[in-house]
């Protein structure tokens, strides 16, 4: 066969191939007549060949592909030769091995950081090439060059998967990828879960964790004004759909969107109860979109995180804070926070002290150890660990006297007198060291445990972020998710049976006032209250420990009016009464804990019961378990006078009549029979 003579135009696919490949006539065999045959008459595992046919170019390619693929090594379109241009004229095809050609030399750039990635190419000449002719009537394609020699290693069947060109992701594991985003969990989850649907082994899917997490990145490059004005309208849609749900926001001088805050009608109601300490978490960002995020998280009866709200802000200034603090409280129906636990951030500092006079500001101690590895690792080598420990020891010290004391030790064994880090923790050492904070309440949040638990909750809907618009529905699936392992981590602990260790009348009085998580906390403090002795003294007692002879705890009591404090102020930090305290109250024969110091924010009977009230029938078990942890408070709060038993006696006789009222169906009486057999 002939080639039609007269310049020829050259396209490379990859231009950088122009001079690092050289690929010609005298390097392959022409066609030959004799040997021609289409190559729908070859077998699966058949190699290319002299004279071959294709329809298109494109079924050359995919041919040539599948062979590559069973040989371990991938193949990428080299460039185009036409007389008149492409598609004009005779025209051929290369097609080159994935390591043809050499990588170029790249100027390097002073200003510009070089990225040190080795290149897989190594100057491979297999190739394929196509000629299109007509001689046979209708336009074809035929194999007049092919060449298999390679000079690299070919990959074996388990490695050749996993080269770019053989990972896929199909349309519907798109659609599955993105729907498991929404939920929040991590593409390494995603992964194991594809697995298990399609029955492949670990690692045989036709995609790794890195293409998922670039898909998820190409969906986050979208138009930033088109995201805004979807997620405005995903906000108004949800507020349609359900009045409770809050959202505020505001535009900028071009009219696009700035900032917004939105909570959902849960949070609003578990901040009713919840909202005297707050978590303001401002360190994440929507990475996609370049948007600082800051997020309210409380702390339930039960000892779980619960979700007041976010905020996605344009910038981290007074200006945007003060108006996320203002949208909170907007949503909170005014109701500010007895205090709030943030990161070190100075407008932020200020934005509280303007928006929230009547709040206690404090750091989040997790926050800034977070930050300890970059400031000290350094600097203090093999000892940092060490230190590390005697800061933890400093932040747990009860007295301010004893934190200056022993600051300065720490000083000076570690030689960080002139450290930065060091002067900056101690100029604001009010604001996260405990003995600063103890006469404020933050229910817990302070330990380490806790805030472990808390930024766990956090990731879950920040670990896979997709499009802006789905970020609201991905944190309302989030939440609802927590809600629901909340109930069932409540129901949990309302059916274990509680271990009394004391056998003092308070322990049991206070287990079925309070919460288990509340109840074990109390507990701790009834078990030390036995090894410390208390003594009269003329304004209140001295309480310390049974092995010291100076030094202890004062503590007021006022039996008439059931008042008593510590000077630990653990009552006031905790909400749970100390150990100085119960053994006064011991002491003085009180057979019960004042009603004032089991707050309602610990007790039972402060459980969110709306999604109780409203559930299914097959959640009769979690029903009937609530209404009698009520009844049991009734019954312990009415027998403390002869005014409270006349009020609850009449109110439940009231009650009574009205659920008798009430018609009852024979299957509904079979659901209740066989849940009372499994008491």
């Amino acid at each position: 066969m002939s080639e039609e003579a007269g310049p020829m135009l050259v396209v490379y696919d990859d231009p950088s191939d122009q001079r690092s490949l050289s690929l010609d006539d005298t390097s392959s065999t022409e066609e030959s007549p004799d040997e021609t045959r289409l190559s729908l008459e070859t077998t699966n595992d058949a190699i290319p060949f002299i004279g071959q046919r294709f329809a298109t170019h494109d079924a050359a390619y995919e041919f040539y592909s599948e062979f590559a693929k069973r040989c371990g090594f991938s193949i990428r379109r080299h460039r185009t030769e036409g007389k008149d241009g492409i598609g004009k004229g005779l025209t051929r095809r290369y097609f080159v091995c994935h390591r043809a050609g050499n990588t170029p030399i790249k100027t390097s750039s002073e200003s510009k950081p070089q990225r040190n990635r080795k290149s897989s190419r190594c100057g491979c000449q297999a190739y394929l090439r196509i000629s299109k002719t007509t001689e046979l009537g209708a336009p074809e394609w035929r194999v007049t060059g092919f060449a298999n020699h390679h000079n690299h290693d070919l990959l074996e069947p388990n490695q050749v998967r996993f080269l770019p060109a053989y990972r896929t992701i199909s349309d519907t594991d798109k659609g599955r990828i993105l729907m498991f985003a929404k939920t929040g969990i991590s593409v390494h989850q995603m992964m194991r879960l594809m697995e298990l649907e399609k029955c492949v082994e670990p690692g045989y899917l036709p995609f790794t964790e890195k293409d998922v997490r670039n898909l998820l990145q190409s969906f986050r490059k979208l138009d930033p004004e088109e995201e805004s004005i979807d997620l405005l309208r995903m906000c108004r849609n949800i507020k349609e759909k359900d009045p409770n749900f809050r959202f505020e926001y505001t535009l900028d001088s071009n009219h696009r969107l700035e900032n917004i805050a939105w909570s959902y009608a849960s949070s609003v109601h578990s901040y009713e109860i919840f909202g005297d300490a707050v978590v303001f978490d401002t360190t994440h960002r929507l990475t996609a979109f370049d948007m600082p995020l800051g997020i309210w998280v409380g702390m339930n009866n039960y000892g779980m995180p619960c979700f007041f709200g976010c905020v996605l802000l344009h910038e981290e200034n007074l200006r945007s804070f003060s108006w996320a603090l203002k949208a909170f409280l907007g949503f909170m129906n005014g109701k500010a926070p007895q205090t709030i636990l943030t990161d070190q951030n100075m407008c932020l500092k200020e934005a509280i002290t303007m928006e929230m006079t009547t709040t206690k500001h404090a750091l989040c101690i997790w926050m800034i150890v977070a930050k300890f590895p970059s400031w000290f690792n350094a600097v203090l080598g093999e000892r940092y660990n060490e230190w590390k420990a005697d800061f933890f020891r400093l932040y747990n010290l009860e007295t301010v006297d004893d934190f200056e004391l022993r600051w300065r030790d720490m000083v000076n064994s570690f030689g960080l007198h002139t450290n930065r880090h060091i002067a900056n923790l101690y100029g604001l050492r009010s604001l996260w060291a405990l003995p600063f904070l103890r006469s404020h309440f933050f229910a817990g949040m302070t330990t380490t445990g806790q805030s472990k638990t808390i930024n766990a909750f956090i990731q879950r809907f920040l670990s896979a972020q997709t499009r802006l618009a789905h970020f609201v529905e991905q944190v309302a699936v989030a939440v609802d998710f927590k809600d629901q392992t909340g109930e069932q981590q409540t129901m949990q602990q309302n059916l274990q049976n509680i271990c009394l260790k004391t056998g003092a009348p308070m322990e049991s009085h206070a287990s079925t006032m309070l919460t288990p998580f509340a109840f074990s906390k109390l507990q701790e403090q009834l078990v030390l209250a036995a090894h410390y002795a208390s003594f009269h003294i003329d304004d209140g007692f001295l309480v310390r420990h049974h092995t010291k002879t100076e030094g202890g705890r004062k503590v007021y009591w006022v039996p008439r009016e059931g008042i008593i404090s510590c000077s630990c102020h653990h009552f006031e930090f905790s909400g749970i009464l100390c150990r100085h305290a119960l053994r006064v109250l011991s002491t003085g024969n009180c057979f019960q804990i004042p009603d004032r110091y089991l707050p309602i924010r610990w007790r039972r009977i402060s459980t969110p019961s709306a999604k109780l009230l409203q559930s299914t029938p097959s959640d009769h078990a979690e029903r009937i378990q609530f209404l009698q942890s009520m009844v049991s408070t009734l019954v312990t709060e009415s027998t403390k006078s002869k005014e409270r038993l006349d009020v609850a006696i009449e109110q439940v006789s009231i009650v009574l009549s009205r659920v008798r009222e009430q018609p009852v169906s024979l299957q509904a009486m079979r659901d209740v029979s066989s849940i009372h057999r499994g008491f």
